[in-house]
Order: structure tokens, then C-alpha cells, then sequence
């Protein structure tokens, strides 16, 4: 008896190793529950909520539909269901409301009514804004340490994810803005 449930835990564990390979996922809704808990109130509070939902099963449960409903979505469809939403940020010139779609964000500006889109292009790896119906790639990814960004002369400038490759395109924005007054 124990060789078999032995062999049947074997047997299962290769299963599910080959049925949920390769796409771990962003665990939104865990993700999410956790950003809330820190949002909470001061710190012992959060320890308290923290525990407590260890001990009722919030979070075991919402990490088992993240693993097997919403990652898999999220594989299958490229886009995730909890992505979905509105927040509002508070910004130095006032208040913006940030709404995504699952495939980019619609930015609105409280102040003057304004709307800023910004999608994502998986397929070149862009990043491009919106603005009054005019569309221009903002960014775009190279590899894993460099993007191209647009400079004001209509070319583009590979600028390395550093602080000193962002100073270098700071220097290069500034430059221009300055020479154009």
C-alpha cells in the first residue's frame, strides 16, 4: 500500500511538473492583497492583518486561484484579468486618473481634462503614447540593459538602464530645451 501511494506521489508530482512548467506568472491577486495589507495602517497593524490571513486562508487561497486560474489567463490570452482597474495619483500639479485595460493605460489629468494613452507592443518591444490622436513610440527595449528613446531632433538615442545613461539622456533633453529658446 504505501509502495503504491508512493509511486501515485511520484507520478503526480512529474505530472503537474510538465502541466505547470514555464509560466510562472505575476500573481496579481496575491500581488494586489499584499499592497493593500501595506497600506493598511502603521506597521503593527500590517504584521496583524499579515497574520491573521495566514491563519484564515486569504492568502493560500487567493495564491491557489492566481496559480490556477489567473496565470493561466494570463498565459493563454498574453493578457492579465487583475491588471484591469483605475487608481488615482496624486502628482506635484494635481490629480490624475490612471485606468488600465490589460493592454495599456489611459492617463487623465483631473486638472484640464487632458487623456495620455500608453500601450505596450509586445512584438517590438515598444512602449508608445498617445496624445490627441497623435501616436509616437516613446520606448524601446534593445535588450535587457538598453532602450532607444526619441530625442527632439526626431532621431533616437540608445541610452543604457543606468543612472549614467539616464544623465546622458537628461544632459542631451536639457541641451536641446535649451538651445530651442
Amino acid at each position: 500500500m504505501k509502495k503504491t501511494y508512493l509511486s501515485g506521489a511520484v507520478a503526480l508530482t512529474l505530472a503537474s511538473s510538465l502541466l505547470f512548467s514555464s509560466c510562472i506568472g505575476s500573481f496579481s491577486l496575491t500581488n494586489k492583497l499584499l499592497s493593500w495589507n501595506q497600506h493598511v495602517g502603521n506597521k503593527f497593524v500590517n504584521e496583524l492583518v499579515f497574520f491573521a490571513f495566514w491563519i484564515l486562508p486569504v492568502y493560500e487561497v487567493s495564491a491557489l486561484a492566481d496559480i490556477l486560474v489567473l496565470n493561466s489567463i494570463e498565459f493563454w490570452s498574453g493578457s492579465n484579468p487583475m491588471a484591469k482597474g483605475t487608481k488615482v495619483i496624486e502628482g506635484n500639479d494635481g490629480r490624475y486618473l490612471v485606468e488600465c485595460d490589460g493592454k495599456g493605460y489611459n492617463i487623465k489629468s483631473e486638472n484640464d481634462g487632458s487623456i495620455v494613452r500608453l500601450d505596450f507592443d509586445a512584438d517590438v518591444q515598444t512602449w508608445s503614447v498617445t496624445v490627441d490622436g497623435n501616436t509616437m513610440p516613446l520606448m524601446t527595449f534593445v535588450d535587457d540593459t538598453h532602450v532607444q528613446l526619441p530625442c527632439t531632433d526626431g532621431s533616437t538615442m540608445t541610452v543604457e538602464l543606468s543612472n549614467a545613461g539616464l544623465l546622458a539622456y537628461r544632459q542631451m533633453a536639457g541641451e536641446a530645451l535649451f538651445a530651442s529658446r
